[in-house]
């Protein structure tokens, strides 16, 4: 990536942050500039893949899914080898379920975390016992479920 980044792309990248849904004449209000110059400069910020995407943060008590928990996940490296298959490849199938918030190959004690968002705890051992532990290369799960998120 070769674009650099100025003060006034951090300005309007803050704000979108905040609030995706601002018009350029609200980020311009915001930042003092040109609306112009804002519209040009977030059609940059796209072209670059600075701004991969718009999206928006919806209330998980709304949406059925208050049951936040934080999976890590351990991966049977030569059972993967013998698949031909990698960690990225099982972070794929692990994104492509509808519970799936986030799903992160790290380094450290685990191999994947992921970030699980279902109804209740019902639903969860479905989704742990029936889908993320059947799946072929994973080795062993431990689940940190939240008891308070901070929004």
């Amino acid at each position: 990536m070769d674009y650099q980044l100025d003060d006034k792309d951090r300005s309007i990248l803050e704000i979108l942050q905040e609030n995706g849904d601002y018009t350029t004449r609200q980020i311009a209000k915001k930042t003092l500039l040109p609306i112009t110059t804002v519209h040009n400069r977030i059609q940059k910020l796209k072209s670059e893949k600075i701004i991969r995407k718009f999206t928006i943060e919806v209330n998980p008590e709304a949406t059925d899914k208050a049951f936040l928990v934080y999976i890590l996940v351990s991966i049977n490296l030569e059972k993967i080898k013998e698949l031909k298959k990698t960690q990225h490849d099982i972070v794929k199938e692990l994104k492509g379920f509808y519970f799936t918030e986030r799903a992160d190959v790290v380094a450290g004690g685990t191999d994947i975390v992921m970030v699980v968002r279902v109804k209740d705890v019902k639903e969860f051992d479905q989704v742990l016992l029936g889908k993320i532990q059947m799946i072929n290369g994973v080795k062993e799960t431990k689940s940190l479920i939240a008891i308070h998120e901070q929004i």
